[in-house]
């Protein structure tokens, strides 16, 4: 299995995201990577490591997650691996839920999301962003 750290999702990936979603609540699980040191564009602050970057981003998106009525359920700093392997571990993961799929994008419209943008991306070095819907099939 190849995987691959990003910034932002595909045209693709986000168009299949929209489609498969429907109206429900969807729930985004984030594998997060950060860089050692933050890169912010203007050159700003380069002693920040890349967490406290991010973190600045962190706090606020939650509160603007939380005002459209979703809720981060879990966050946490990840362990070693108890069963596979990867070459690298991510350093933070967090299970973010929206109203709906079209939340995402609504909120990164906001001038209060790109007021803070700029530390996600000064921040990570990339992420996995995994959609997750509920499903039946799994519920006892």
């Amino acid at each position: 299995m190849r995987v691959s750290n990003a910034m932002e999702p595909s045209d693709a990936q986000f168009g299949a995201f929209l489609a498969r979603a429907g109206d429900g609540p969807v729930h985004l699980l984030n594998l997060l990577k950060f860089r050692d040191k933050a890169a912010y564009a203007d050159g700003r602050e380069p002693d920040l490591s890349g967490a406290n970057a991010y973190m600045r981003y962190g706090g606020p998106m939650t509160r603007l997650v939380e005002s459209a009525g979703g809720r981060l359920r879990f966050s946490a700093l990840p362990s070693e691996f108890l069963i596979g392997h990867a070459d690298e571990a991510w350093d933070m993961i967090a299970i973010m839920t929206y109203p709906s799929a079209s939340t995402l994008p609504e909120i990164a419209e906001t001038p209060a999301f790109r007021e803070i943008e700029i530390h996600r991306k000064a921040g990570l070095a990339g992420q996995l962003l995994i959609p997750c819907f509920q499903s039946e099939t799994f519920v006892a």
